[in-house]
């Protein structure tokens, strides 16, 4: 093709939907735009609850992937006692872990709307007041009756977490986090690839690692 009826077809815009020519001043405004509607989210949304926890230990919402959810809870099959999720988001791995007979089962999240929508999800799954999510700062939460414990948290937070982990949680306790390892602890097991892999902790073998490394 030569390249003048080259250059008129692309000046039409052909090959491309109604009114996709954006051009370089198109596209930044798609950019300024798509930056303003994700802010507003996030302060209208995901803020409430962040104000009054320090900047370090704040602990943003991540989305769960299903198969991140799925080999979290096979690293708790067969387990018994409370299970608790740190940061539990929109409920799910709180509700799913009820179903598969870990109770008890309980989510702290300080996230109104995310309170919200677990106990909307608990109550369609026909879990209402089977389950729990409290509106708690999990920095503030006693984890000594908690034997297991899912953690799907920014790295960021990981080692103050560890601190207060080891200091609480009972010896029978077992620790699953996804998407970032504890960057001081072995784990006892791995399960997943890549951003599917989790990781479990059980504590006793945790604090005889830390007391071997003393």
């Amino acid at each position: 093709m030569d390249p003048e009826p080259l250059e008129e077809l692309r000046a039409e815009g052909w090959g491309r939907p109604e009114g996709a020519r954006l051009g370089w001043s198109g596209l930044l405004q798609l950019a300024v735009a798509s930056g303003v509607a994700a802010w507003a989210t996030w302060a209208a949304l995901l803020m409430p609850g962040f104000r009054r926890v320090p900047l370090r230990l704040q602990v943003p919402p991540l989305p769960l992937w299903p198969q991140q959810g799925a080999n979290a809870l096979a690293l708790l099959q067969g387990r018994t006692g409370k299970t608790v999720d740190l940061g539990s988001g929109d409920g799910r791995l709180v509700v799913e872990a009820y179903r598969q007979g870990l109770r008890p089962a309980v989510g702290y999240e300080l996230n109104p709307w995310l309170l919200c929508l677990s106990k909307y999800r608990a109550w369609k799954a026909g879990y209402h007041g089977k389950v729990s999510f409290l509106k708690k700062d999990l920095w503030k939460v006693n984890l000594s009756d908690c034997y297991n414990v899912i953690v799907f948290l920014a790295p960021s937070v990981k080692p103050p977490l560890a601190s207060k982990l080891l200091a609480e949680l009972p010896e029978e306790a077992r620790v699953v986090a996804g998407r970032f390892p504890f960057p001081s602890w072995t784990p006892s097991s791995t399960l997943g690839q890549g951003l599917e892999q989790v990781w479990a902790y059980d504590m006793k073998e945790v604090r005889r690692a830390a007391q071997q490394g003393s």
